[in-house]
């Protein structure tokens, strides 16, 4: 029998989230759902532990480690059902989080794309990191949220607690409908991983459908499980993966005057990490300028993909700068339409 909903949890050697998320993830999970544990090769015993303790939970093994994006294409390429949610091992789930997503999603076929409201695994009353209530971007790729800009996270107040439309949506936890993900090609193998999600949901707002924040479902996100947020490689495929994204989903006249200015902020910003004593982190800003330059044809060949819509999305681009907001005017909150100091 066809599924309508597809859990999938892409593991790496994750074996601790998965001991510690995945029974209460099965028992919040509705019987039109499928809980599938993707493994992108893992060195640790995940695989025994999960035949050993989760019997009935399906296993897609990959041949390696593929990342973040093609980990899932590749698993996700073998699941027949309406809807997926990409969720990260090291998230907490709460009672009926599924439910009103499904609804919402089923309400409107141009929704293709959705998220619950994540907070802070560790701070629970906080908004977490990375999708907060509902993510955006500015004119010259950096993304922020509803509820996080930059490092500045609020307590979730209920201040957010409408559903409402927004730019991206995190794949910390991102519910897709399964046509959708398939006629857009899924998630962008060459990101490997970092802000693929924001790379699909611009395409999927390019050809003309909605991506909506739903506050009803909450969920807790550890953070950091795979990559540590003081980790190079991480820096670089940050600053990398977001020229990418740039290259391929801005309109035509904005993308030379974006990457000009974008790569004159990307040296102040390789300038701070070298004075704060992070040489690595300084070396990872110009291997990521470094890769924009080597593979420009490439991602300048899959931009033509998406002319044909126009590159509709780019009207919903916040179209300011947020380190001005930020370090600036000292604005750093955002309520879904503007900036405040609070």
């Amino acid at each position: 029998m066809r599924l309508k909903l597809a859990i999938v949890i892409l593991n790496w050697n994750g074996r601790e989230f998965l001991e510690q998320f995945l029974q209460n993830l099965i028992a919040q999970t509705p019987d039109w759902a499928e809980v599938v544990v993707a493994d992108n090769a893992s060195t640790d015993d995940s695989i025994p532990f999960l035949q050993n303790h989760f019997p009935n939970v399906r296993i897609i093994q990959n041949d390696k480690n593929y990342g973040f994006a093609q980990g899932y294409n590749v698993a996700l390429a073998q699941l027949d059902c309406d809807f997926y949610c990409l969720l990260n091992s090291d998230i907490e789930v709460t009672p009926h989080w599924v439910e009103p997503v499904i609804a919402l999603m089923e309400s409107d076929t141009r929704i293709a794309a959705v998220q619950p409201k994540i907070r802070s695994f560790y701070d629970r009353e906080k908004f977490e990191y990375a999708g907060a209530a509902g993510g955006f971007i500015d004119k010259y790729g950096y993304p922020f949220c509803r509820g996080r800009v930059f490092n500045t996270l609020e307590v979730d107040e209920g201040q957010y607690d409408t559903a409402m439309d927004v730019f991206w949506a995190t794949g910390a936890a991102l519910f897709v409908r399964s046509d959708v993900y398939r006629e857009l090609g899924g998630l962008d193998d060459d990101f490997f991983a970092h802000m693929e999600e924001i790379d699909l949901c611009w395409r999927i707002k390019n050809h003309g459908y909605r991506i909506v924040i739903e506050p009803k479902s909450i969920v807790y996100h550890v953070g950091g499980g795979t990559l540590p947020k003081e980790n190079s490689f991480k820096t670089f495929l940050n600053f990398r993966n977001n020229h990418f994204l740039l290259l391929k989903n801005l309109p035509k006249r904005r993308l030379f005057p974006t990457l000009f200015v974008r790569i004159i902020l990307d040296n102040v910003a390789a300038l701070v990490f070298l004075l704060q004593g992070h040489a690595k982190d300084f070396t990872a800003v110009y291997k990521a300028h470094f890769a924009l330059f080597k593979q420009f044809k490439q991602f300048s060949a899959k931009r033509k993909a998406s002319e044909v819509k126009a590159f509709a999305a780019y009207k919903d681009v916040y179209h300011g700068c947020i380190l001005v907001n930020y370090h600036l005017k000292r604005q750093h909150y955002f309520n879904g339409t503007r900036f405040l100091k609070k």
